[in-house]
């Protein structure tokens, strides 16, 4: 019998990626990354990706995977993330899902839907807009979506639109038919098995967490880091440019806006970011909630959450 999966969320810098981490080494577990951006290669300061060290100790998945101008989409990821789970069920260990994209979240366990297929020609008309004109024309045709997309986000833009004038209803109805269904093959429901866990932390800890991790990315390089990224394609794919760090430090070096204001922007829109995340979970049935404060419950947590996988685990296979 395979063992069951854990999927760990939580917003960004409220240390879901250390639980998993120790969850994994006191289980035999490998993680698989459920981050939209740490699949391309160099995108390793600014999406806070796992250290060589941490890499060492315990095996990753999903992780470095696409080059930096090569599309990667939900499908992608759904296809991937299958891929290790099957490979680490085999080698007897247990999948740790650790991430805070919701998006791939609900896609891997409740399945895509049938959302319509791209029409390139339509797309190419669309992505000459602005991201004003785009808002105008979803605010016309369907206000219930242009109240929760992320208005800034040209890319969901883009698909909002363009899904509006292929079919001609509002893209927040359709949406909502592509998900909410089990899926169909293979992988696993969170109705027939495996935990979804919530990293939660106070918003004032959160905050401070969030401007220390931007401040630290600075420091360890972020726009250098960038500036590599822009001579490898980054601004040429529309997903990748999307990351939260890397869209405000190309604003930077091609605009001019100074480093300050720079870090501000950054700090502002991962505390968007890190609330949205939130709201994503807090929606999810059946979420186990861990409540961290400081650093030094983590090792603690991490042994109760084991514990807990443990009792589960002899239970299913008749030994509890």
């Amino acid at each position: 019998m395979s063992r069951q999966a854990i999927y760990i969320g939580g917003a960004t810098a409220s240390g879901k990626s250390r639980i998993a981490l120790l969850v994994a080494e006191r289980l035999g577990g490998e993680i698989i990354s459920v981050d939209s951006m740490q699949v391309y290669r160099g995108m390793d300061i600014g999406t806070a990706k796992p250290s060589e060290e941490d890499r060492r100790r315990i095996r990753h998945h999903v992780i470095d995977i696409v080059d930096v101008d090569d599309p990667f989409d939900v499908a992608r990821f759904i296809r991937e993330a299958e891929r290790a789970r099957l490979e680490i069920e085999g080698r007897g260990s247990a999948a740790i899902f650790c991430g805070g994209t919701g998006l791939y979240y609900q896609a891997y366990l409740e399945g895509l839907g049938e959302s319509p297929g791209h029409d390139l020609r339509l797309r190419e008309v669309l992505e000459q807009l602005s991201v004003e004109e785009l808002n105008e024309e979803l605010e016309r045709t369907d206000p219930k979506m242009a109240g929760r997309i992320d208005r800034q986000n040209k890319r969901r833009l883009v698909r909002a639109v363009e899904v509006i004038r292929l079919t001609g209803k509002p893209f927040s109805e359709q949406r909502a038919r592509w998900t909410g269904r089990s899926r169909s093959e293979g992988g696993e429901s969170l109705k027939t098995g495996g935990q979804l866990l919530g990293i939660r932390r106070g918003r004032e800890e959160l905050v401070g967490r969030i401007e220390n991790r931007v401040d630290l990315m600075f420091e360890q390089g972020l726009v250098e880091e960038t500036r590599v990224l822009m001579g490898k394609g980054l601004t040429s794919n529309p997903n990748a440019l999307q990351a939260i760090g890397y869209r405000q430090v190309v604003d930077h070096l091609t605009q001019g806006i100074s480093l300050e204001a720079t870090k501000e922007k950054v700090k502002a829109r991962t505390r968007v970011y890190a609330k949205r995340q939130m709201t994503w979970l807090r929606k999810q049935n059946g979420v186990r909630w861990v409540d961290l404060s400081g650093d030094d419950t983590t090792e603690e947590t991490a042994e109760e959450i084991a514990a807990v996988y443990r009792a589960a685990e002899r239970v299913r296979d008749g030994s509890g």
